[in-house]
């Protein structure tokens, strides 16, 4: 029952040293409460039956002692390790980098890209609990929406508020990419990954994305990249001088950037053509990053103390028992 216990205060077992004077003191009273008589001979006394009181007269004694023992065991705080546990604890951090330029407000998405984006990266940052996650945002150029936080309502609210126009038009994923790096790099936790969504090409920002990509390399950090947009061509909502009217324009998405950056850094690139595709996109990469650090086992210690007071407890009322049975052992 005892067997594989580590204590949290070992300290406390100096305690037990007490028990020394208690036993020297209990010697002390027991002979100088014996009483003395002048007799010529004690061989009379030796031959004399011994009672049962006799052989328990100092038990009470004893279990005092095992009582106090017990509880000095309570003190020290026994814990067990004997039992591991497979914990998903991510300690994953993870940046996302989203493209907001006027393309994402594409309709071969429901409502468009940009929304259906926002609510699929929305579900995915709530199911992971364990991990701190951020934001960042470009268009013709980008910048840091959300810094890495494991408050789930702050980054999720910026999310909701996020909008195609907030900043210069133009598709910069380099620049994106390198932002998405500078707000990790540093970071410690265990798994660092970079979430980078666009459905366009390459065409503003002083970072070509393969450069960036190799940053991210540097400082081990993986990129998963998703491309958005329908095969072919996808309604554009264009300003005419009767209002906003869908008009059909190809669909141009860079995807051989795209797959050179994750296979630079160890990620994996993804298409999504619709809603549904772009959900279990997210859910793959949630698999991905989970099977990753369900490996790293470790041991939940528990308190086994209770055994310890139980059993203290039953030997002091075995002692005071005892005592009212005996009422003339001292």
């Amino acid at each position: 029952m005892f067997e594989g216990l580590t204590y949290k205060n070992p300290e406390f077992f100096y305690l037990l040293l007490a028990i020394i004077p208690m036993i020297v003191w209990y010697i002390f009273m027991y002979k100088r409460g014996t009483a003395s008589i002048q007799i010529s001979s004690t061989a009379s006394i030796f031959k004399a039956p011994k009672t049962f009181k006799h052989y328990l007269r100092h038990t009470v004694f004893f279990f005092q002692i095992l009582a106090i023992s017990f509880f000095i065991a309570v003190l020290a705080r026994p814990q067990s390790s004997s039992n591991w546990d497979s914990v998903t604890t991510e300690g994953i951090d993870i940046v996302i980098s989203l493209d907001i330029s006027s393309s994402m407000l594409a309709r071969d998405f429901s409502p468009d890209r940009l929304e259906a984006a926002k609510d699929v990266a929305m579900k995915f940052i709530s199911g992971r609990e364990h991990d701190r996650m951020g934001l960042v945002v470009f268009a013709g150029e980008a910048f840091t929406q959300c810094p890495l936080t494991t408050d789930r309502t702050v980054i999720l609210n910026l999310f909701k508020d996020l909008k195609s126009g907030m900043i210069e038009d133009g598709t910069a994923i380099g620049n994106g990419l390198a932002t998405a790096v500078a707000r990790i790099k540093d970071s410690d936790a265990i798994s660092r990954v970079i979430i980078l969504l666009t459905d366009g090409e390459n065409n503003r920002g002083e970072i070509a994305p393969v450069t960036a990509a190799e940053i991210a390399k540097t400082f081990g950090i993986r990129v998963y990249t998703i491309g958005v947009g329908t095969i072919g061509t996808a309604p554009y909502p264009i300003q005419t001088p009767y209002g906003i009217q869908l008009q059909n324009m190809e669909v141009k998405i860079d995807e051989e950037i795209l797959t050179q950056i994750s296979a630079i850094t160890g990620g994996k690139y993804f298409r999504a053509t619709n809603n549904a595709k772009l959900e279990e996109i997210y859910e793959e990469i949630d698999a991905l990053e989970k099977s990753k650090i369900e490996i790293n086992e470790f041991s939940s210690k528990s308190e086994e103390f209770m055994p310890f007071a139980i059993i203290g407890f039953i030997l002091f009322v075995i002692s005071i028992l005892l005592r009212v049975v005996f009422r003339n052992i001292p």
